[in-house]
């Protein structure tokens, strides 16, 4: 349509708010804006025309210029209708379809100057397609929108102007009203209809998802419905049948309990899992009892029930003074280490392997460090363990399948941070059924132990809030890759003074109170104590100590018990024989006097230092070197370095050279059947071998350690502390060590190192010259 052909006309405008009016649409409008009402009686007062604009935000009360579309219906006003709150009803009916050119000066009400936009009615065959295809779209609406009548779609198919036919089917559609305004804003019918098409094929789209989710929704709906009301059903049968709510009561006090127990989502969806297989399984099904206790296992574990930390030093170290005597550098290091988690805030460290002989406090000191930090405290033993299951648990499928022992302790702990004590951790074996130490890596490893994998259990679980402490009597028999994840801390064997003070503190006043004896009943004095210590135990920690304690406080509980208005019992040297017998072992093993070819050394042993003497009897013979005593590899070996060195300084030492071919030597070591193995006799030996080849005397005061080369070299040993530790329970008096290991003396306690005399020595000739005296003619 050409310019030419539109006309200019002035109309009061009266502007819209979420609403749009066609040409031929008929409807009422409530109008109540002061500026519309004067619009509306201008109208009314010239030729009842007014002009239809939409404002392109709803919200505005008082629109500008630029706040209403430009494009809108002139439309003749029918009927005009005051209410009683002052607002006016009127009755329109679109004309015609209007452009707005400029709008007139006047504060009263919008005055504009429009453009009409006439109609343009074409019947080509594309056209009437386009129609065909509107209405078949507008079908497909109807039918899935509940919105619109299907008496709209007949009223609708009689339109046979197409213009009009797309006013009036968008003057139905659920539409934003800036899509509405872009229908009006389209004057060619063609492009209007086009429009309209894409409008009903994106509406169709939207309707036909929105009923699959509703009917995905409703079927959802009916299935939990069915379910709610077929168990209702099944618990009403089985109260019928006289079932304690069967299966199915279970199954609710398992989702109960699961509900409670916040557990972390993973596992949530496990136990959910378990829960809906239970429940489908007949009440008779032997499954049915290895799911429930699988689940009860899943909901028994701490998995977020953690304890609050005490990391005050002051009183972990005043629990672990209590608890323990001596020990001063385990201790020293535990306080080190509680004090690093309080800087970081977070325990996660070394793992610590206190190492040291059976009694001296290991398992004890790893409770003490729970007590310390307010954890619980658990304990599991790995002696003997030799089945990798045993740590990771056996797979469900097996009949009377358990989680692992490391699961099995996070349950007792109740806690997902507790102190876990593995004890005896050298006593693992390996044999078919797997390397549990090697199962135990990933349990130890900060790295790995977040989410360690039991079989059992299936899920992972975090052990890195577990404070691992491990135990052992010796670190050789600990796996290397094991004693790698741990920090070694040895608790050496205890001084008579420190067994003194053990036994009047802690353990006497125990066994007292287990005895029920008061303390005035029996007393024990200090006398009493170290004749005990000294001759009736043989040890490195106070475990025989206590067990004699023990025997004592029974027999004056006899006693007692027998004669209840007897004397206060004090015990002395007469009543430990009587109650305890002869005395087990003689105190001080120095010689009593000094002798030949009898050499007083220091060994190592799993239960700490001992001494042992060294014989060697020379005899005629055919130069047969004889070795007795339950000796190792290694302790032979040192036995043919001494006498090879023998044989190679027999001129020096004033010995027939020819001495190996006319007699026979028989070198031994007493000591019951305690298997004797070690590098560090070698000196033992070799001053022995010389002592019985040369007729001198070795003191009686001596005892020494060390390792011999070819050339008399003295070599360094391991273990010095407990070895001194053996000579001065033994009465001995001078100790001779090799020079290497004079950096080991600053370990041995002060009261010790004031007894003895060590005397570092690099060479044989040392060693012989502080150990024999003078010779003794035998003729």
């Amino acid at each position: 349509m050409g310019p030419g052909k539109w006309k200019g006309r002035r109309l009061p405008l009266l502007p819209l708010r979420g609403l749009l009016v066609y040409p031929s649409m008929v409807l009422h409008l409530d109008v109540g804006r002061e500026k519309s009402i004067r619009a509306l009686e201008r109208s009314m007062v010239e030729d009842h025309m007014i002009l239809l604009c939409s404002q392109s935000e709803v919200n505005i009360e008082e629109p500008t210029q630029e706040d209403i579309y430009r494009v809108g219906t002139i439309a003749r006003v029918r009927q005009m209708l005051k209410l009683p709150n002052g607002t006016i009803r009127v009755l329109v009916e679109g004309v015609m379809r209007a452009e707005i050119i400029d709008y007139l000066p006047g504060d009263e009400f919008y005055e504009v100057n429009v453009k009409e936009l006439p109609e343009e009615e074409s019947t080509d065959p594309e056209t009437d397609a386009l129609m065909r295809s509107v209405l078949s779209q507008f079908e497909h609406y109807i039918n899935l929108s509940k919105k619109v009548t299907p008496e709209t779609l007949a009223a609708v198919s009689d339109i046979e102007e197409p213009g009009r036919l797309a006013d009036v089917i968008t003057s139905h559609l659920s539409l934003k009203i800036k899509d509405k305004q872009e229908i009006l804003e389209t004057v060619g019918v063609r492009q209007r209809l086009e429009k309209l098409l894409d409008i009903l094929n994106n509406e169709r789209e939207v309707l036909e998802l929105e009923r699959k989710i509703n009917q995905r929704v409703k079927k959802q709906m009916e299935k939990t419905q069915k379910e709610y009301y077929l168990r209702e059903q099944l618990k009403a049968i089985q109260k019928e049948l006289g079932e304690k709510e069967g299966r199915a009561g279970e199954v609710e006090e398992l989702r109960n309990q699961l509900s409670e127990s916040g557990v972390p989502d993973p596992v949530k969806e496990k136990i959910e899992k378990e829960i809906d297989r239970l429940e489908k399984m007949p009440s008779t099904s032997a499954e049915g009892g290895v799911i429930r206790n699988y689940i009860d296992w899943l909901l028994s574990l701490p998995w977020k029930n953690k304890t609050e930390d005490k990391l005050d030093i002051a009183r972990a170290e005043a629990i672990l003074n209590e608890d323990h005597y001596g020990l001063e550098k385990p201790k020293e290091r535990v306080l080190e280490y509680l004090a690093v988690q309080k800087l970081v805030q977070k325990l996660k460290g070394p793992i610590l392997c206190l190492v040291g002989p059976p009694g001296v406090g290991k398992t004890s000191m790893a409770r003490s460090i729970a007590k310390s930090l307010d954890r619980e405290f658990v304990r599991i033993s790995l002696g003997g363990v030799r089945d990798e299951a045993e740590i990771r648990g056996h797979r469900r499928t097996y009949v009377g399948a358990m989680p692992g022992r490391i699961i099995q302790g996070m349950k007792t702990a109740g806690s997902v941070n507790p102190v876990f004590l593995l004890d005896e951790i050298d006593k693992m074996a390996m044999d078919f059924r797997g390397d549990p130490a090697s199962a135990l890596l990933e349990v130890l490893d900060p790295e790995q132990n977040n989410t360690f994998s039991d079989h059992f259990i299936e899920v992972p679980f975090d052990l890195s809030n577990v404070m691992f402490i491990t135990t052992a009597n010796v670190v050789h028999n600990i796996p290397r890759p094991l004693l790698d994840r741990m920090e070694v801390l040895y608790i050496p064997g205890y001084t008579e003074l420190e067994k003194m003070q053990i036994a009047q503190r802690y353990l006497i006043p125990k066994q007292k109170r287990e005895h029920g004896l008061a303390d005035e009943q029996l007393q024990i004095g200090e006398d009493a104590t170290l004749q005990i210590i000294r001759e009736y135990t043989r040890e490195a920690g106070v475990r025989n100590l206590e067990q004699q304690a023990a025997a004592v406080c029974r027999k004056a509980a006899k006693e007692i018990v027998g004669d209840p208005e007897r004397e206060p019992i004090e015990v002395n040297s007469e009543q430990l024989k009587e109650w305890l017998g002869p005395p087990k072992f003689r105190y001080g093993l120095a010689e009593v006097e000094d002798q030949i070819g009898a050499v007083t050394g220091l060994a190592w042993t799993e239960v700490g230092g001992d001494t042992l003497v060294i014989e060697v009897t020379v005899m005629p013979g055919s130069g047969k070197l004889t070795l007795t005593g339950k000796l190792g590899d290694v302790m032979k070996e040192s036995a043919q370095a001494a006498f090879s060195y023998t044989r190679s300084k027999a001129e020096e030492l004033n010995i027939d050279p020819a001495f190996h071919e006319k007699n026979d030597i028989h070198i031994h070591i007493p000591e019951g059947a305690i298997p004797k193995d070690g590098p560090s006799a070698g000196i033992t030996m070799a001053t022995a071998l010389i002592s019985a080849l040369t007729n001198r005397f070795v003191s009686k005061e001596v005892a020494m350690t060390g390792e011999i080369t070819l050339r008399g070299r003295v070599l360094p040993i391991g273990g010095l502390k407990e070895k001194s530790l053996a000579a001065h329970r033994a009465g001995i008096k001078k100790i001779l060590m090799p020079k290497d290991n004079e950096r080991d003396l600053r370990d041995i306690p002060e009261s010790v190192r004031s007894d003895l005399d060590f005397i570092p020595v690099a060479h044989m000739d040392e060693v012989l010259r502080h150990a024999l005296t003078s010779a003794v003619d035998v003729h």
